[in-house]
């Protein structure tokens, strides 16, 4: 009985031994298979990202396109007296000129025309010669009347809210164009009431 016993057992190893070989192969492909995989699925991830960056310079190139529309259309204003109102508009009612760094070239991009056709538009159009005089005209109108209407409102906080950015340059913008300085002003308008 030992050699049949032995030769059973000699069978039932080399099954097991087949069977071990059959899911070593097994194991072997799927981890090939599971390598295809990460490795299309990193793929996938990098199309993905692709797609949503496309997506985003897509976005923006809408956006920048709907922006030009926009400036092609004010630009087309063939008459003067219609960019003059849309001026007045977007600078007075949004009051752009409370921005201390609003200039010739910022309302330029705002509307969308170039800043030469400003300045002949001024120049033609207006009392005031250039963007740069029209926008201090307003700041200057603006310090005035905080001056007259808030006797609470100090001198730097006039010239910050009107959009000079500094106290100096609201003073010197006022003794330019009224031969006084806010102060005195302001004393001549209490005076007066």
């Amino acid at each position: 009985m030992p050699k049949s016993t032995s030769k059973t057992e000699n069978n039932e190893l080399q099954q097991l031994q087949a069977e071990n070989a059959a899911l070593r192969e097994e194991i072997d492909q799927l981890k090939d298979e599971m390598m295809r995989l990460i490795s299309r699925n990193l793929d996938l991830s990098e199309r993905l990202e692709d797609d949503v960056d496309l997506r985003r310079r897509v976005e923006v190139a809408r956006e920048l396109l709907e922006g030009n529309i926009e400036r092609q259309r004010n630009a087309d204003l063939q008459d003067d007296g219609q960019l003059m109102a849309l001026i007045e508009m977007r600078v007075e009612s949004d009051m752009l000129h409370q921005n201390p760094d609003f200039d010739t070239a910022a309302l330029a991009r705002l509307l969308g025309v170039s800043q030469e056709r400003l300045n002949r538009l001024f120049r033609r159009q207006t009392i005031y010669r250039t963007p740069e005089a029209y926008i201090d005209n307003i700041r200057l109108l603006s310090a005035m009347r905080m001056l007259r209407e808030q006797p609470n409102y100090t001198i730097a906080v006039i010239a910050e809210e009107a959009g000079f950015g500094n106290v100096r340059t609201l003073q010197r913008r006022f003794q330019e164009a009224i031969g006084m300085t806010p102060v005195e002003y302001r004393l001549m308008m209490t005076r007066d009431n």
